[in-house]
């Protein structure tokens, strides 16, 4: 069954833990014992209505304050799909939290209070997920209950968001607008008969039809090499095969290959899952493949189809989403982690730091704090293998790790 990966994005109170909840309360995927908690804790606190938010807040910090705090995320089916949601939280100060929610979505959900309209976390919200190239965005205007399920203001709001749609880079979006009251579940999972004035979609409905091939940043086939399989074994003493992962498009028998770094062409001689021989191997599946020359490759190393290489280079640009309470500078060296490989870098220049709500970039940075976002120059101790995100989302990301701490410290997106 296809899965579809969706982040959402609002500002505080503006609902998507109760959105969430909305949706797994409708389409019966919550558990009993969940369901319980839910009934028994709204009686609690005299609520006449059930406070769906419970369903997904689960830190007792978040439970306490009423706020996301960090990445949750959950997971539901339905006949024709399954579903990963990142309820991500809202507030400037957890930026990182919204890029690292979004990094890997093909969908995201931007939630706006009817009430309050567009501010200025729309504009943070909507900026990273054009940052991250996320190709199907869900306006969800909610909390329609509470303005009369007014066409009126639904408009306007859709009108000023349009405005902010101008500012972006990424034409490959597309925006949809739905008018939702997630409390009473109106244009959720269920049409609702307070909006006759709407003839679209639910917001499910919409998510069920989305094509899954359609909304995902495929790319090129890029296969890089995890293992390399040799067995011990009589039967098998002169195997040679390399395990991974296929990113981008799909390897099939036959394809006539490039090794990377060594740029030694050969053919795919077979493709094997488990003990299963395939003519074909499609985008994320994980396979073992045999070349038809004996080629030495080793972890790291990679396979792409001739004519489609990548760029091989020690160096290269990217938009860095920082995560460190010590700042990034220049000079500092990190390790990239790009796909399998390690790689030592240097920072060589802080370009300029971009302004998450379309306000503009900030040149002459001497270093990037927790949250900032920033167009950064590195050099590293060898090449590696990369695609620009815009052009390859897998191939085109990596991390940044601290080279004392070994923790993850940032971000990046190739440009």
């Amino acid at each position: 069954m296809e899965v579809l990966k969706i982040a959402t994005a609002g500002s505080v109170d503006d609902g998507k833990s109760t959105l969430i909840g909305r949706i797994l309360y409708d389409t019966k995927s919550l558990t009993s014992d969940k369901l319980e908690a839910i009934e028994n804790t709204s009686k609690k606190r005299g609520y006449d209505y059930l406070d769906f938010s419970l369903a997904t807040d689960g830190l007792v910090a978040e439970r306490e304050q009423g706020i996301t705090i960090d990445v949750a995320h959950i997971y539901f089916s339905t006949d024709k799909k399954s579903y990963i949601i990142a309820d991500t939280p809202g507030h400037v100060e957890y930026t990182r939290n919204m890029v690292t929610g979004a990094s890997t979505s093909q969908a995201a959900i931007i939630l706006i209070d009817a009430r309050k309209g567009v501010i200025e976390q729309t504009h943070r919200h909507f900026f990273i997920n054009n940052l991250l190239r996320v190709k199907e965005i869900v306006v969800a205007i909610n909390k329609m209950d509470l303005v009369d399920f007014s066409e009126e203001r639904y408009n306007e709001i859709k009108a000023d968001f349009e405005q902010l749609m101008a500012k972006r880079d990424y034409e490959d979006q597309k925006i949809t607008f739905v008018p939702v009251s997630a409390l009473r579940g109106d244009n959720v999972v269920h049409r609702s008969e307070n909006t006759p004035w709407y003839q679209g979609e639910t917001l499910l409905e919409h998510l069920e039809g989305l094509d899954l091939a359609a909304v995902s940043n495929v790319g090129t086939p890029r296969f890089p090499v995890q293992y390399v399989i040799r067995p011990k074994t009589d039967d098998h003493h002169d195997f040679r095969g390399f395990a991974g992962k296929v990113y981008g498009g799909e390897l099939s028998v036959g394809d006539e290959v490039v090794a990377l770094p060594s740029q030694t062409r050969s053919k795919i001689k077979e493709i094997y899952f488990h003990d299963k021989k395939y003519r074909t191997a499609s985008r994320r599946s994980s396979v073992t493949i045999t070349l038809e020359d004996e080629i030495n490759l080793s972890r790291g190393d990679m396979l792409v189809k001739a004519g489609d290489l990548p760029t091989i280079d020690k160096q290269f640009t990217a938009t860095i989403s920082w995560m460190d309470t010590d700042k990034l500078v220049p000079g500092k060296k990190y390790v990239v982690q790009h796909g399998v490989n390690k790689v030592l870098a240097k920072v060589n220049t802080i370009n300029h730091k971009i302004h998450p709500d379309y306000s503009g970039i900030e040149e002459n940075v001497d270093g990037l704090a927790m949250n900032d976002i920033a167009q950064v120059t590195f050099k590293l101790n060898k090449p590696i293998f990369y695609d620009k995100f815009k052009n390859h989302r897998t191939n085109g990301s990596f991390i940044l790790i601290d080279t004392q701490s070994n923790n993850t410290v940032g971000a990046g997106f190739i440009a």
